[in-house]
């Protein structure tokens, strides 16, 4: 018997963040252990009940949701990964989010079984972007890094290396591959990859897959 993955839901539309509790708390594996209807109250509601996913909003009163984002990630006593759920398919919204610090970039338009999905990738560690939000990451830090570097600190060179193994493990993390799917192209158990995944984002100083591919893409680091 695992505990349960305790989200907190932050939506400034009381129907909405009903709609999302009655499918998450149908999961024997999730329980939604709070709600706040803006960025201020996410910020207090994250800090007292220490979820472990945020479903977070962006456009609602008081503070928006990218602002809460940054204040929560930067709350070392907090260890949530954040989902920004919208309605706005917007380059703005998704890379502001990025850059915040959120792991993972949501549609409100998407299944049920993609939310449930989308908590049960977070709450494991492993960020989530669908591959078409993705391929817009890719395709713009390709060509970003002098706007990107007004917008945050540079990244140094890890201080150890990668070895040639991680630096293909990181390429192909950088292609929205799964876990299975890099083990299936380099020939190796899956296990071995996780192994990697893991030493790659100790070496970046990246939470999650997300942060580590955008800081590759930004700053060219494989």
């Amino acid at each position: 018997m695992t505990d349960s993955i305790r989200v907190l839901l932050v939506d400034d539309h009381a129907m909405l963040r009903a709609g999302f509790r009655t499918i998450l708390d149908a999961q024997p594996d999730i329980t939604v252990v709070g709600e706040a209807s803006t960025g201020a109250e996410a910020v207090s509601q994250a800090s007292a009940l220490k979820p472990d996913v945020i479903c977070m909003d962006v456009q609602m009163p008081d503070m928006d949701g990218i602002e809460a984002t940054g204040r929560i990630v930067a709350d070392p006593e907090v260890h949530a990964t954040i989902a920004i759920v919208t309605t706005f398919d917007r380059d703005d919204y998704l890379f502001a989010a990025l850059d915040a610090g959120a792991s993972g970039f949501l549609l409100k338009n998407s299944s049920p079984e993609d939310l449930v999905s989308a908590v049960r990738v977070l709450a494991a560690g492993d960020g989530m972007l669908a591959p078409e939000v993705t391929r817009r990451v890719m395709q713009r830090y390709a060509a970003f890094s002098d706007t990107a570097a007004k917008v945050s600190a540079p990244v140094s060179p890890p201080a150890e290396p990668f070895t040639d193994r991680e630096a293909e493990v990181l390429a192909l993390m950088a292609e929205a591959m799964s876990n299975a799917e890099i083990a299936n192209a380099l020939f190796i158990g899956e296990a071995t990859v996780k192994t990697h995944v893991s030493r790659i984002l100790q070496k970046l100083g990246a939470r999650d897959r997300v942060q580590a591919v955008v800081l590759t893409l930004r700053h060219g680091l494989a």
